[in-house]
């Protein structure tokens, strides 16, 4: 291949990649064309823009690789021209007798070629007329060779009735070697995408389905692949319809939104997070920190400068000597003991065990720092509870996140002197460091939930014990509710609440008048600090108050620094933290000999040895400073703290029931909060807190945060409690009910995806789903991968894993181009989900063949998110081997895509239009009024959908409303397994041959489970009638005795 030839086949691989599709040469010229026409980007710009290439960046590539190589470009289609305007016109002969018009000596007149004609004999005449061929490229004849070899030979159409003899297929043998003679216009006869197509690049994996293309075959027939048929699956007008199942058509009212003319009530949250949408924290809270966008640009720079230099940079100094302070900060037996003895816990040892030991559930008020979480494990054990009559029982302590489940295990087993996983171990979500041995078991509230599911007694459990409970999350709600029924089956059972002073006497009234037993805190006075004005950048306010705090407070004696207390500092999420902590190293580094300063983050997804650097012993010598999230209000004791700083800020979790639409919003602090995070700073002494925040924006607060279990969602929950034999959970006894939208719309979505059958009872589908600890939703997708109508578990079980993590994919927004072109080496057309499956795979391969931590840097990949998908892939596995569920490998990617439409039909949207930006804008199939758009991040952007369908896997609220994880799906997908929500009529139905669950049968059957249920009410009604009269008749027979 000549350098011209190379470089059309270049740009039209690009072309190729570009537009995801095979493009023939012949399209490259044209754009070529273009560019001879008129050399400027916007006419360029414009031109492709129409052929689908909408990517800005991608125009521009292409418009300077044209222009670069025009030259060399231009040199082969002038070569071209000129052998295409040396013609050889082969003589016609024409019969003798003919019928002559009137004006054909006019054309003869004006057209005269100059062609010497050779004499013609009569020996020609009576020779057979053989119809000679122009001589063609030898990769045109190949090619025409390839696609005539399978055809089959079709007689022409005559005027007579002699016999037609077969067309002979044409090959390089049969072409004159005598004739010189190019095709002038190959364009003409063969389609711009036909023909020969160039190889696609490995990373673009096409969906496995026919593509055709516009133009003639081999037949004769004409193939219009630009305009759909009539018949076209992707054209099936699919209608939405609302069908109310009988067990909830008494809150029907809770599950639609009220359209009204000009508006939508429902489309908020059920519960408005925010008390005072005007005050200066909500204003805050909106605005965000300008430092920390300055900060994470700054951060890319010198990254994409490293990508270019490849250089790298040495460790900073502080990260060796946290290092070094970890290894020299491990204590001796003695230390612990005499710690133990000074927590104001031991002082009450008797009588809190008394207390314990003469009343079923005790609620335990102490602050943060008393001891209670690690202590009263070890008491309890001390006094016997693990032995209860010759038989061995387990002490359980449930902790609301499992950063603190973790970390509290640790301690323990320290203080115990015995190995993490044996006597003392901790159980979280994919996670078990537990054996036969283990009698002191630190678990999420989630994991004990899911221990009643198997054993609804707790059998092996002498006494739980409930700690933080005032921070009220779903789970401490579900599992208070479930021990008021638990606790009158096992007498033996001890419950043991814990909680800080604001929510004790809820619960005390909850568990009727149950004892409170206070362990007296050391706390000391905290003096609180306000702004005066206020705070435009909270980031930046903290970065300052921590240097005054640091400067202004530390003294030398004898030429060393001495520390009158340790700093801690809350802040919203893990990149407000990280840049806070850069930023403050920094400010550092341009100080002359600063006091020394060692900086820790902590937040939840971070390792769990990083996490272990806050637990460092206070240094006299050495300030420290804890930038955390909320998790260091109350799950959390750092050692030597005296000085809080407090953004006011907490990061929550929203949803919206009507909507099935998650967001995660920064939202101002209640009362509450602010009053815990303050007396962080009085545990060893007298302690001062800076407020970020004005006094006035006390009066915009809360007095206590939102229970989750009234903004978040329920479904798993709900799930869990139909499995336990709670019929009617809208009275199941909550310490604060949800909103009644929030209960039946997570009920109707059981009911949706077929955990709950119309008359409201839990199927076997339902069932099976409590088995694994992940959202219901994906459970029931890894079920259906196991049916052999889908047989994709192996490919789906990853999926699920990838789905379970944050997103693997980092983008810094100032290497965004660069970590877009190394997505695209993953990327599967049409489908986010198979993205992920492709990205685990190469991860796989790749994990042992090479450093797997540069090949996940240059691909732009998170390591430890992927290690992370690993582990819950074994656990995974290990279920469904327990299970009896069979690992089938899928036979095409169409059976996953097909097992997806099948999973996720309530969540499925249709294609509404192409916006010139590249984005697609799609409309919700169930609520026809809602817009929503592609993520950013999806495979799908800048392609040409093969149907107009898609599902997706969540919806967020950003500044758009974005469907994140995208599977385009055929229609008739969602018509067959989404039979209750879609339908088309019944013309439809035969024009495009559909065979389904149609409108009219289901409501037939909704109609016959109406009465079934009517009756099952009526029954009910008649045995509680029942009942009550007997009461009576009992009453007034005690009183006339």
């Amino acid at each position: 291949m000549n350098s011209q030839d190379d470089i059309l086949s270049k740009i039209t691989n690009k072309l190729t990649h570009y537009l995801n599709k095979p493009i023939h040469v012949n399209l490259t010229k044209s754009i070529i064309s273009q560019f001879e026409k008129n050399n400027s980007f916007e006419s360029f710009s414009t031109f492709v823009t129409v052929l689908g290439l909408t990517n800005t960046d991608q125009v521009k590539e292409l418009f300077q690789y044209i222009s670069d190589n025009y030259s060399i470009i231009e040199k082969s289609l002038r070569g071209k021209g000129e052998s295409d305007t040396r013609l050889e016109v082969t003589p016609v002969v024409k019969p003798k007798s003919r019928l002559k018009l009137s004006f054909d000596d006019e054309l003869e007149l004006q057209v005269k070629p100059k062609v010497r004609v050779r004499p013609v004999s009569v020996e020609d005449l009576d020779k057979p007329v053989v119809t000679k061929f122009k001589k063609m490229k030898k990769q045109d004849a190949l090619r025409i060779k390839q696609e005539t070899a399978t055809a089959t030979p079709v007689p022409t159409a005559t005027t007579d009735n002699k016999p037609v003899k077969e067309l002979t297929p044409l090959t390089p043998d049969s072409l004159s070697p005598e004739l010189n003679i190019e095709t002038e216009r190959e364009w003409y006869t063969i389609d711009e995408e036909g023909g020969t197509h160039d190889t696609i690049p490995e990373y673009t994996r096409l969906p496995t389905r026919t593509h055709t293309h516009t133009g003639y075959t081999q037949t004769g027939e004409y193939i219009d692949s630009d305009h759909t048929p009539d018949t076209d699956l992707s054209r099936i007008p699919i209608l939405n319809h609302v069908f109310i199942p009988p067990f909830l058509q008494d809150s029907q009212e809770y599950l639609q939104l009220q359209v009204s003319t000009g508006s939508i009530r429902g489309l908020g949250p059920t519960v408005n997070p925010i008390k005072d949408s005007t005050s200066e924290l909500a204003n805050m809270a909106r605005t965000g920190s300008l430092t920390v966008q300055t900060r994470r640009s700054k951060k890319e720079r010198a990254l994409q400068a490293k990508a270019r230099t490849g250089v790298e940079l040495e460790p900073r100094p502080e990260e060796k000597a946290e290092k070094v302070d970890i290894e020299e900060t491990k204590e001796d037996a003695s230390t612990i003991v005499e710690q133990r003895r000074n927590l104001p816990a031991f002082a009450v040892k008797h009588d809190l065990i008394t207390t314990i030991r003469d009343n079923q559930v005790t609620i335990i008020i102490g602050e943060t720092g008393s001891g209670k979480t690690t202590q009263l494990t070890q008491y309890l054990y001390e006094e016997g509870f693990t032995n209860i009559n010759g038989t061995k029982q387990i002490i359980a302590c449930t902790q609301p996140r499992r950063v603190a489940a973790m970390s509290v295990a640790k301690r323990v087993s320290e203080e115990m002197g015995c190995v993490l996983g044996q006597q003392v171990g901790f159980s979280i979500r994919f996670e078990d460091r537990t054996d036969h041995t283990t009698v002191i078991k630190y678990m999420t509230e989630g994991i004990l939930l899911r221990e009643i599911l198997v054993d609804p007694i707790l059998s092996k459990y002498s006494c739980i014990i409930i700690d933080e409970a005032h921070e009220r999350s779903l789970n401490t709600d579900i599992l208070l509710g479930l021990f008021r029924n638990l606790l009158m089956k096992r007498r033996d059972l001890k419950l043991i609440v814990t909680s800080a002073t604001m929510n004790a006497d809820k619960f005390t009234r909850f568990f009727g008048s149950a004892p409170q037993f206070t362990i007296p805190g050391r706390t000391y006075p905290v003096e609180v600090f306000f702004n005066k004005s206020t705070c435009s950048d909270y980031v930046e306010a903290a970065v300052k108050q921590i240097l005054t705090v640091h400067l202004r407070n530390s003294t030398t004696t004898d030429n060393k620094y001495i520390n009158d207390g340790d700093i801690l500092v809350f802040m919203t999420g893990q990149e407000d933290i990280e840049i806070t902590c850069d930023l403050l190293r920094e400010k550092l580094d341009l100080l002359e000999s600063p006091p020394p300063l060692d900086i820790y983050p902590i937040y939840s997804t971070m390792p769990s040895d990083l996490q272990r650097k806050i637990f460092t012993k206070k240094n006299l010598h050495r300030r420290k400073v804890v930038v955390a999230t909320n998790i260091a209000e109350t799950s959390l004791t750092v050692d030597g703290i005296k000085y809080v700083i407090d953004c006011g800020l907490v990061k929550v979790k929203l949803y919206n029931p009507k909507l099935s639409m998650d967001t995660l919003q920064i939202v101002p602090i209640s009362l509450a909060n602010a009053e815990q995070r303050s007396g962080r700073a009085g545990r060893l002494g007298p302690g001062v807190s800076y407020r970020l925040y004005t006094e006035r924006a006390i009066d915009s607060l809360y007095l206590q945060p939102i229970p989750e279990i009234q903004r978040t969602n329920l479904c798993n929950s709900m799930l869990l409690l139909k499995s336990l034999h709670i019929e009617d959970v809208t009275k199941f006894p909550f310490l604060d009910p949800p909103p009644k939208d929030l209960l039946n719309c997570s009920l109707y979505d059981l009911w949706a995806i077929g955990a709950l059958d119309n008359l409201g009872e839990l199927t076997t589908l339902g069932k099976s789903m409590t088995k694994f600890p992940i959202e219901p939703t994906l459970a029931k997708l890894i079920l259906l991968s196991t049916q052999p109508a889908f047989h994709c578990s192996q490919e789906m079980i990853t999926i699920v894993a990838m789905l379970s993590v944050p997103n693997i994919f980092q983008r810094p927004k100032e290497r965004a181009k660069e970590a877009d072109i190394a997505r695209d080496k993953f990327i599967i057309a049409e489908s986010d989900h198979l993205t992920l499956l492709n990205v685990y795979n190469q991860w796989n391969v790749n994990l042992t063949k090479r450093n797997i931590n540069a090949w996940c840097s240059k691909n732009f990949l998170q390591l430890k998110s992927l290690l992370r998908v690993r582990d819950i892939r074994k656990q995974l596995v290990l279920i469904m081997q327990s299970s009896k569920l069979p690992l089938l490998k899928s036979r095409s990617d169409d059976d996953i895509r097909k097992c997806l439409a099948a999973a996720f039909y309530q969540q499925a949207a249709k294609l509404s239009k192409m916006n010139l930006n590249g984005n697609p804008e799609f409309i919700n199939l169930r609520h026809g009024y809602m817009k929503m758009y592609l993520h950013p991040t999806s495979s799908l952007l800048d392609s040409n959908l093969s149907s107009n369908f898609v599902v997706y896997h969540e919806l967020i609220l950003t500044t758009k409303e974005y469907m994140n994880y995208v599977t385009v799906v055929e229609p008739i997908w969602l018509l067959e397994f989404g039979y209750k929500f879609y339908s088309i009529s019944e013309q439809n139905m035969k024009k495009y041959n559909v065979s389904t669950i149609t409108k009219s049968q289901f409501e037939q059957e909704l109609a016959k489970d109406g009465e079934i249920y009517q009756e099952k009410l009526n029954k009910l009604q008649s045995k509680r009638t029942t009942k009550q009269t007997t009461n009576k008749l009992l009453f007034k027979s005690r009183r006339a005795i």
